[in-house]
């Protein structure tokens, strides 16, 4: 009769070692978290500073469009990078490289000077050599009046994001109060349009004639009249 042979014994000295080989290192645990964080660290610095950054739109500057709180990603390799394209603003790239021109209409997030330390969201009106002038709330580029047709009204509702409505845009909707806006669609001369908000005459509908220097671009928001932006002065903000 044939018999199965039994296993063969382990001394019990060599049955602990043989665990404790087995048994993961806590300091190994934590060098290869460690390397992980420093992995992930790495790729989100790469994506977020040559790639696309999320964005949050802070004020109403950019109705219709854009609403306040809206979030939204930024591409980031259209126009080149430089040390703002960093996280906090790294002084690691000089100057500005692989750089590009934007095109009148794109919606550009920018820092600008004197502090460069503030994001901004604006479109682009004009490019270097260009003229640039509000009259009567018209815009004027190069001496030519932008195509502006009214369009439907931009109605808003009231809430806790958006509170700043004039009494009389003010109205009744279904769900509470509403603010019903004005609004324009102009066309820029590449053919680019957009739609922007018109409250009535103010002091910025009418400027002095703007020629855009070289290396700089006319920036204005689609909220003409609550939008600080190129029409004003580094002093006020613009």
């Amino acid at each position: 009769m044939e018999t199965k042979p039994s296993d063969e014994a382990v001394p019990a000295g060599q049955e602990n070692a043989a665990a404790a080989a087995k048994k993961p290192d806590a300091k190994s645990e934590w060098r290869d978290l460690g390397l992980f964080l420093l992995k992930l660290a790495a790729i989100v610095f790469v994506v977020r500073s040559f790639i696309f950054s999320p964005f949050s739109i802070p004020s109403e500057s950019m109705l219709p469009r854009l609403l306040i709180g809206d979030y939204l990603f930024i591409t980031k390799w259209n126009y080149g990078y430089s040390r703002h394209s960093l996280p906090w603003s790294l002084p690691l790239i000089p100057g500005r490289i692989f750089a590009s021109d934007p095109a009148r209409g794109d919606v550009v997030v920018f820092k600008a000077p004197p502090a460069d330390n503030t994001d901004w969201i604006k479109r682009v009106i004009g490019l270097p050599g260009d003229t640039v002038q509000m009259v009567q709330g018209q815009l004027v580029l190069n001496g030519k009046a932008i195509p502006k047709q009214q369009v439907a009204d931009f109605e808003l509702p009231i809430t806790p994001n958006f509170q700043k409505c004039e009494a009389n845009f003010l109205t009744a909707g279904p769900n509470g109060a509403v603010c019903r806006i004005p609004r324009f669609r102009e066309t820029l001369p590449n053919g680019k349009s957009y739609d922007v908000l018109d409250l009535g005459p103010r002091p910025q509908d009418d400027t002095q004639i703007f020629t855009v220097p070289a290396g700089h671009v006319f920036l204005m928001g689609d909220n003409r009249d609550n939008s600080t932006d190129s029409r004003f002065s580094h002093a006020e903000n613009g």
